[in-house]
């Protein structure tokens, strides 16, 4: 995103950020409730359903016309939100509006001019906090540590957050492993969390994923060195899958092998 910032500073200063707005809203453990952290802060949340986003950030001008940087965030500043019948993404939809507003915060700790910054980085990094303001950073860490990475589990524990961002935000901290979502039996998406090519899609794989897909229940199976799980989340209307690829439990690799 910077040239001059490394990943690990960038983590750190995200971090820190989303450190700052969970004080402020007064969350002292997850679930994170956004729309709770907007109005704990002094920001009106309203509804506006003839816009054309989710949500928009209206920020209120002081009387000199600097706006109000002195405080953390803008206490005189607004969130319109347009209705939205999923939970998860009313909830993403404030949290990428504060992330938006921190965004001039997180570049001065990375040393970036707001003023030189591309409205592109700007859109990155409010997205960046938005994904570790609903799954905090130590917290998703400990839960998933907990848990065993278990979605469902995550789930129950960080409500307001989708199933498919929890699996995203795994890639960042559950041990090396690739993600997959198959939406209506299609493929849509599939990442890794190590640099280098990805592993095939392979037979075991589609053969937990099959079994997910057509029987609405979690599938797991394990082939030394490998663990495949599949978490089907099934809605009348719609069939989505999540499929993790990951070394099986107690296995220690030397290496991440990508071919």
């Amino acid at each position: 995103m910077f040239a001059h910032v490394t990943p690990e500073e960038l983590t750190a200063a995200l971090d820190s950020v989303v450190a700052d707005l969970l004080t402020f809203g007064a969350v002292g453990e997850p679930p994170v409730d956004t729309l709770a952290v907007a109005r704990q802060m002094g920001i009106v949340v309203a509804r506006d359903d003839s816009q054309g986003g989710r949500a928009r950030i209206v920020r209120v001008n002081d009387s000199t016309g600097h706006g109000t940087a002195t405080e953390p965030l803008a206490r005189r500043s607004s969130i319109f939100l347009k209705h939205e019948p999923r939970f998860e993404r009313q909830q993403w939809a404030v949290a990428h509006e504060l992330g938006e507003h921190q965004a001039e915060a997180l570049f001065r700790r990375l040393g970036v001019s707001p003023a030189e910054a591309a409205p592109a980085a700007r859109e990155q990094c409010a997205n960046l906090i938005a994904n570790r303001l609903l799954l905090p950073s130590d917290w998703f860490y400990e839960s998933g540590m907990a848990v065993d990475w278990d979605l469902r589990q995550l789930k129950l524990r960080f409500e307001t957050a989708s199933h498919e961002l929890i699996a995203r935000r795994m890639l960042d901290l559950a041990p090396p492993g690739v993600m997959a979502v198959f939406d209506q039996g299609k493929l849509t998406w599939r990442r890794g969390s190590v640099g280098g090519r990805l592993p095939v899609w392979s037979p075991l794989e589609r053969r937990v994923w099959e079994r997910a897909h057509g029987s609405g229940v979690d599938e797991e199976q394990l082939a030394t060195p490998w663990r495949v799980r599949t978490w089907p989340i099934h809605e009348p209307d719609w069939r989505r899958e999540i499929v993790r690829l990951e070394f099986a439990p107690h296995y220690e690799p030397e290496e991440w092998e990508v071919d």
